[in-house]
């Protein structure tokens, strides 16, 4: 069998992971140890991201006429690709916690839902809260108005339906002839 032959497969591979994806990332991974190495895939498996070692010429070739062919520039050395279909933020998650950990681990570039993100972007996305943080802040705002509402409306039914600022009111109106 050719060499060309044993190979095709493997593109194919990686054209199929790539498809669909919401986020690839590719990491510089040289220098973690293979206890980082097995913890790092586990975690990434767990969070549904699939992470392999490939080749640089056949990741360029899968990623030939896709949005991933601008990760061809970062094909060089030792790479690894993470690739997530379902959320596009938690490879970045992942990844950037070990980056911290390990200096010699990094990420180098991405595609994020079709648009190119160098190293210090993949960081910063890394570092923007879950969608379920975000929704509890967002309906935690929402709620402070209503709480308050409902605070002022219960604070009113208790005092009989007086409002707590009428007597306030009053006590200044009788302290002012008695000052003449």
């Amino acid at each position: 069998m050719a060499k060309v032959e044993l190979k095709q497969p493997v593109v194919a591979e990686i054209a199929e992971a790539v498809n669909g994806a919401k986020a690839a990332v590719l990491v510089n991974y040289l220098g973690l140890t293979v206890e980082q190495d097995t913890a790092l895939r586990k975690e990434l498996r767990e969070a549904g991201v699939a992470y392999k070692v490939y080749k640089n010429t056949m990741m360029h070739r899968a990623f030939e006429g896709t949005d991933f062919a601008q990760l061809d520039p970062h094909l060089e050395g030792p790479n690894a690709l993470a690739v997530s279909k379902e959320d596009p933020i938690v490879a970045e998650k992942i990844l950037a916690k070990y980056a911290k950990q390990y200096k010699c681990f990094n990420m180098v570039a991405g595609i994020i839902e079709g648009g190119y993100a160098d190293e210090a972007k993949l960081t910063e996305m890394a570092n923007i809260p879950s969608r379920e943080v975000l929704l509890g802040r967002l309906f935690g705002s929402m709620q402070s108005p209503i709480a308050n509402f409902a605070r002022v409306v219960k604070q009113i039914a208790e005092n009989g339906g007086e409002s707590a600022a009428a007597p306030a009111e009053e006590a200044p109106a009788a302290e002012a002839p008695a000052a003449e």
